[in-house]
C-alpha cells in the first residue's frame, strides 16, 4: 500500500516545489501548480502545471545522456496517491549553489544585461545585436541562487569558480552547455527553438556531476514555434501579462501582483500542455491519467 504523504517529513517548500524525506538517500520531490515570477509567487495556480513539470522533466531524463537524479519509475510505490503525478522520488544530493543559465539568445533578463553592458554574466558580445538574435555559440550565464522572494543575480563564470572552485564551475559551464545543445537538436527536430534555460546540478557521493531539480520545462526555459521566433509556449506568457497595462502592476512598485484574470490562466495551461505534447509526441491525457486531479 502506498504512503500517504503526511507520512512523510517536510524538508522545504521552494518557490514551485516541496521537498519531503523518503529515507536517508532519497527525497520526495512534488511539483505544484504554484507559478512564480518577477520573485513573486503568485496567488492564482495554474491548473496541472506541476503534471506537466514532471512529465516533460522525466521525460528529458530519460532522453538525455546527462546522470540525473531520479531514482525511480512516475509511478514508484514510494510515491503517495494524492500527489501521482506531479511528484517523484529522487537521490540526495549535495547541490552546487549555482544558477547554470545557457542562453541561446539575447531576450529576457539577457537583453537588459546587454543593452547596459554590452556583455551577459561576464561574457562580452558583438556591439549591436538585436533584441532575439540568435547566440552562437550559446553562452554560459550562471546566476547566484537566491532564497524565495530574493532576486538572482548575474555573475561570470570567474564569480563562479571563486564559489565552488575552478574545476567545478568548469564542469558545470560544460554539462550546462553539452546538455543545452542535445536538447535544442532535439525539439528543432519537433518545430521548436529553445531559446534559453536553466539548470541545477548537485554531486553525489562520488562527485559526480548530477542533473538535479527539473530539466527544460516551461518554467525554466524559454521555447519559441519555429516559425514563429519571439511567441512564448512558457511561462514568458504570465510574465508578459504582468508587465502589461491591462494588469495594472509595476515590478518596481513594491506590491504583490494581482491574481491572474481566468483567461490568462487558461492560455497559459493551453501553452504549457502544448509544449509538452509537441516536444514528447505523446498524449498529455495519458499522463493525467496517471494520478488524482489537481487540488
Amino acid at each position: 500500500m502506498r504512503p500517504t504523504l503526511a507520512e512523510y517529513p517536510h524538508v522545504h517548500s521552494g518557490k514551485v516545489r516541496d521537498l519531503y524525506a523518503v529515507d536517508d538517500e532519497h527525497l520526495l520531490f512534488v511539483a505544484s501548480d504554484r507559478v512564480s515570477a518577477y520573485d513573486h509567487v503568485l496567488s492564482t495556480p495554474i491548473p496541472d502545471k506541476g503534471r506537466v513539470l514532471t512529465a516533460l522533466s522525466v521525460y528529458f531524463f530519460d532522453t538525455l545522456s546527462a546522470a540525473n537524479h531520479l531514482a525511480g519509475p512516475p509511478d514508484d510505490e514510494r510515491i503517495p496517491h494524492e500527489v501521482l503525478g506531479r511528484a517523484l522520488v529522487v537521490r540526495r544530493l549535495r547541490m552546487v549553489p549555482v544558477e547554470c543559465v545557457v542562453r541561446g539568445f539575447l531576450t529576457g533578463s539577457g537583453w537588459a544585461e546587454y543593452q547596459q553592458e554590452g556583455s551577459v554574466s561576464g561574457v562580452a558580445l558583438p556591439p549591436g545585436l538585436r533584441e532575439n538574435a540568435r547566440l552562437e555559440p550559446p553562452i554560459f550565464t550562471p546566476t547566484t541562487k537566491a532564497e524565495l522572494g530574493e532576486h538572482d543575480e548575474s555573475i561570470s563564470l570567474e564569480k563562479v569558480a571563486e564559489q565552488v572552485g575552478t574545476d567545478l564551475a568548469h564542469r558545470l559551464r560544460d554539462a550546462a552547455l553539452g546538455i543545452f545543445r542535445s536538447a535544442a537538436r532535439h525539439v528543432a527536430d519537433r518545430g521548436l527553438t529553445l531559446v534559453d534555460t536553466k539548470f541545477e546540478f548537485g554531486l553525489d557521493p562520488q562527485g559526480q556531476l548530477v542533473l538535479a531539480d527539473e530539466a527544460l520545462t516551461p518554467d525554466s526555459s524559454r521555447y519559441w514555434p519555429a516559425e514563429s521566433p519571439g511567441t512564448s509556449l512558457d511561462k514568458q506568457f504570465v510574465r508578459n501579462w504582468l508587465t502589461s497595462p491591462e494588469s495594472g502592476w509595476s515590478k518596481s512598485g513594491g506590491t504583490a501582483p494581482p491574481a491572474l484574470p481566468d483567461d490568462v490562466v487558461a492560455a497559459t495551461r493551453a501553452r504549457y500542455v502544448q509544449l509538452y505534447e509537441q516536444v514528447t509526441g505523446l498524449s498529455f491525457a495519458a499522463w493525467l491519467s496517471l494520478g488524482p486531479a489537481s487540488p
